[in-house]
């Protein structure tokens, strides 16, 4: 008995050496992975120091041994596409590999937002996506300011359906789409992105060096102590003021989301607009409330409310029950509602709206209706609205820390280098525009960096250009958000192997996330299509060149092949300038491949500026194709 025991004990020993022993994979490396073909391919991962390993991939063997860290790498040669396959590495099997083209997905929340979010502009996108060649993997949101980590510590490989499809970035997705449509080569897209961030959070500190108060904020927030004291601070702040406002608020204690209570005496108002047009502006809460009336059966049927969007936060109610709350001011508000919600006859929505800071509205332009089967009813027009609370400071504000430079490309892109990659699409600069003029700048510094760190020269990038957004200005103006997309050209224009889609004729006006991103995703594989594949095709709308002065006009060239304009009755969006500095609306016409622009009251013209806005609406020089050229100076 004793022999046996310690048989057990010693076996017991062996079998732990054995399964610490086991090597270790990079996240990434996994199944449903998709490999990028026509490279070299790193697999890499960690072991006991001196083991052997070996990959068994398409009736091929790799070996090498774990160095003195623990640390292996293994380079398979280049591969055509093709799969599923099955990779072993020693005691490890990966399943259903597809050998393709793998993209890269960075920026900031247009390149985040999700497919369900475009559900109401493609219904049919995600109830019929079925496509096990395009893959995606989402990088976990998290910074790091301490150190550039090498792992990701979740995240795995998804094929496209429509389960999954909801949650995979729709520019992503729709570029991806389309490029399988073009060569029917599998497609890996690997998302690695934040809403709200600015590019110097993807910049490490070697490439913020010239800007020491990036550098400054990136070693201000590696004290972790910091960063716990200011979120729980703020947390309790935000916290305080939300007890303060719910205390105070007669609709929370009186139960205004109540079918059966008395609003006779409530004002009213027409959704969309700002009840701070009518009242006083004031921080706080406010309830809206709109009878329907439905037909017999109503409460046997599910429906769908679309409550446009909402400035700030609120809490929906049909009938009492709650039908769903956001609690900022982006997302639009739609709200399934399950049978026996609703009922027959009269029904009462009720909104609960809060508002921390800034004018509060119901924004116009925005889509209001509750729909049952086919049928839409409309609920813009009148609704009975009281205020439930007036707080006399705005709510707290936050500081963001995972913005700041250098916590997203130490936790969410550095993980990435060692997987190769066939190029990378960027839509990001909205929280950039405070300061365009550097942007240029950090983005070319940027786009070298991570070609350095991919050992890709010309590793190609393909940049979004910033789309129409604001309220169009009836006379020419400055304009931040034309700067930065002026930079964006201007990096197109530099750095080789680079490409730009221009978007600002499929923005919204009232919307920084505007929801077309079908036209983004075909817009970047036009330009994917071009750089990586045929050169011939048509992937630019106009590309202002050079400018020459004659007289009173000013006459503008464009790059050759990109001339072809589209026909229009008037040519809008562009603006002269006179020698006192001062720019007023164009005249401009086309003579063969150049356009002429003039305006009666200047004499002597010494720039031009096209689209140059926040919302260049009017602006409409396009090629014969329709794609739309982008804003520029000639400054």
């Amino acid at each position: 008995m004793n022999k046996i025991k310690l048989f057990n004990i010693i076996f017991f020993f062996i079998s732990i050496c054995f399964v610490d022993a086991k090597i270790k994979l990079p996240t990434l490396v996994s199944d449903g992975m998709v490999l990028q073909r026509d490279q070299k391919l790193k697999i890499w991962g960690q072991a006991d120091s001196g083991e052997k390993v070996e990959i068994n991939f398409q009736h091929k063997k790799y070996n090498t041994i774990a160095d003195n860290s623990g640390n292996w790498k293994i380079m398979l040669p280049e591969m055509k596409s093709g799969g599923p396959f099955t990779m072993t590495i020693n005691e490890i099997t990966l399943k259903n590999i597809l050998i393709g083209d793998v993209y890269l997905c960075s920026g900031q929340s247009n390149m985040e937002l999700p497919m369900r979010r475009v559900k109401t502009l493609y219904p049919e996108e995600l109830t019929n996506a079925n496509n096990s060649n395009i893959r995606f993997f989402t990088v976990p949101q998290k910074y790091d300011f301490k150190i550039a980590q090498n792992n990701l510590d979740g995240g795995i490989w998804e094929e496209t359906n429509p389960q999954n499809i909801q949650n995979f970035s729709a520019v992503a997705y729709f570029f991806a789409k389309e490029m399988y449509l073009y060569n029917k080569i599998p497609v890996g897209i690997i998302n690695s992105s934040l809403g709200g961030s600015p590019i110097q959070s993807w910049m490490d500190e070697s490439s913020l060096k010239k800007y020491p108060e990036y550098l400054a904020e990136a070693q201000k927030w590696r004290n972790n102590e910091l960063i716990s004291q200011t979120e729980s601070s703020e947390r309790a702040l935000g916290d305080a003021w939300s007890a303060e406002l719910d205390q105070s608020d007669a609709g929370i204690s009186n139960h205004w989301e109540k079918p059966e209570f008395n609003d006779s005496e409530w004002k009213k108002m027409n959704v969309p607009g700002s009840w701070e047009d009518i009242e006083k502006p004031f921080d706080g809460s406010i309830w809206f409330r709109k009878e329907i009336f439905l037909p017999k059966g109503a409460e046997k049927n599910t429906a769908f409310l679309n409550l446009g969007r909402i400035k700030d936060a609120d809490v929906t109610y049909i009938n009492g029950k709650k039908a769903g709350n956001v609690t900022y001011e982006y997302p639009p508000r739609w709200y399934d509602i399950p049978a026996g919600v609703l009922k027959e006859g009269k029904n009462i929505i009720t909104v609960r709206i809060t508002n921390g800071s800034g004018k509060g509205e119901f924004i116009k332009d925005k889509d209001y209706f509750l729909q049952i089967g086919s049928e839409k009813i409309d609920l813009k027009g009148e609704w009975k609205y009281k205020i439930g609370a007036i707080m006399n400071r705005p709510a707290p504000g936050q500081t963001f820390i995972r913005w700041k430079p250098t916590g997203l490309y130490n936790a969410m892109l550095n993980p990435l280098i060692q997987y190769s990659i066939k190029a990378v699409l960027w839509y990001q600069g909205e929280s950039n525009t405070g300061k365009p003029q550097e942007y240029q700048d950090l983005l070319s510094t940027m786009i070298l960096d991570w070609r350095s760190k991919w050992s890709q020269k010309n590793l190609p990038f393909f940049i979004v250009q910033l789309a129409n957004f604001m309220e169009a200005k009836p006379e020419p103006t400055e304009s931040n958000w034309a700067e930065l997309r002026e930079q964006q050209r201007k990096v197109s224009q530099t750095i080789p192997k680079t490409g730009l889609a221009v978007t600002i004729d499929i923005g919204e006006w009232n919307d920084i996330h505007p929801l077309n991103k079908k036209e983004v995703g075909k817009r970047l594989s036009l330009q994917a299509q071009k750089t990586l594949f045929d050169n011939k095709i048509i992937a630019d709308g106009p590309v202002y060149e050079s400018m020459k002065i004659d007289g009173d006009k000013i006459i503008l060239s464009f790059k050759k092949g990109t001339d072809d304009f589209s026909k229009v009755s008037e040519l809008k969006g562009f603006a002269i300038k006179g020698k006192d500095g001062v720019f007023k609306w164009a005249q401009a016409k086309m003579e063969g491949s150049k356009i002429i622009a003039w305006n009666d009251e200047i004499k002597d013209p010494i720039a031009v500026r096209y689209a140059w806005a926040d919302n260049p609406d009017k602006a409409n020089l396009k090629n014969k194709t329709g794609l739309p050229a982008s804003p520029f100076t000639t400054e």
